[in-house]
């Protein structure tokens, strides 16, 4: 069965947002790619498009609320509707606070706080006119625990995790629907943006005790939210791997 959905994806240009657009369109939803990186956007495109879905790309920053309101209108021009809004953009340069990378705390509290935030905005009124649609967000298991260097991460993490339920607490007489994914360990690039030398220092040392999940893991989560039945709304799913304890 064809999945009869228009679905916007920020973050969409590697890792989580990458394979979750790969999967959906895949099963024929039409896919909005959005990114900073317009190069990105434009390969992942070009390999998209033998799949059943159509896929079109916008390249967006989420800490802009005009470039989110950009996002959402092209959508709309190009598809008639927005169906999903999946808030997937995210950073996690981890740090000890000691070290006061307050420039990568700003940064985070901006893409990880402002941009889900500006991603229910973009859409809110359009969802709210059709009393139909579904706000996904990438959280992370960090929103449910704070450990060495995750702090800040966490502390924004915690924030998602608190809209995410305000809204569905808000929005309970509509016929929206709210989700959080909150991943364990994921192989992805999100490390890539950690500089604090302390925090690399115990990454190398102590590598990964056990296998993370995949991208496409996370994306299968996202493909179960987005086939429930209209009357079924999933608020959060936490997806570990197998053999993470903490």
């Amino acid at each position: 069965m064809t999945l009869d959905k228009t679905v916007i994806i920020t973050g969409a240009s590697s890792g989580i947002g990458e394979a979750a657009a790969r999967k959906l369109t895949q099963e024929g939803a039409n896919v909005v790619l959005a990114a900073r990186s317009l190069n990105k956007l434009k390969q992942l495109q070009s390999e998209l498009n033998n799949n059943k879905g159509e896929v079109i790309i916008h390249q967006t920053d989420v800490t802009s609320l005009d470039e989110m309101k950009q996002l959402a209108a092209y959508t709309i021009e190009s598809f008639g509707k927005i169906d999903v809004m999946f808030n997937n953009a995210g950073l996690m340069p981890l740090s000890y606070m000691k070290n006061t990378k307050v420039d990568e705390w700003n940064r985070m509290i901006d893409v990880n706080i402002k941009g889900v935030l500006n991603g229910f905005a973009a859409v809110c009124d359009h969802m709210l006119a059709r009393n139909q649609g579904h706000i996904i967000t990438t959280s992370s298991d960090a929103a449910h625990k704070v450990f060495v260097g995750s702090a800040v991460y966490s502390a924004t993490k915690h924030a998602v995790s608190a809209i995410m339920k305000g809204l569905k607490l808000e929005m309970a007489r509509t016929d929206l629907r709210f989700t959080a994914i909150s991943p364990g360990a994921v192989a992805t690039d999100l490390t890539n943006t950690i500089t604090d030398e302390n925090i690399l220092k115990s990454m190398n040392e102590e590598g990964m005790p056990f296998e993370p999940l995949k991208s496409e893991d996370v994306a299968e989560a996202v493909y179960y939210v987005v086939t429930q039945p209209e009357n079924v709304d999933i608020n959060e799913i936490v997806v570990r791997p197998v053999h993470q304890d903490s």
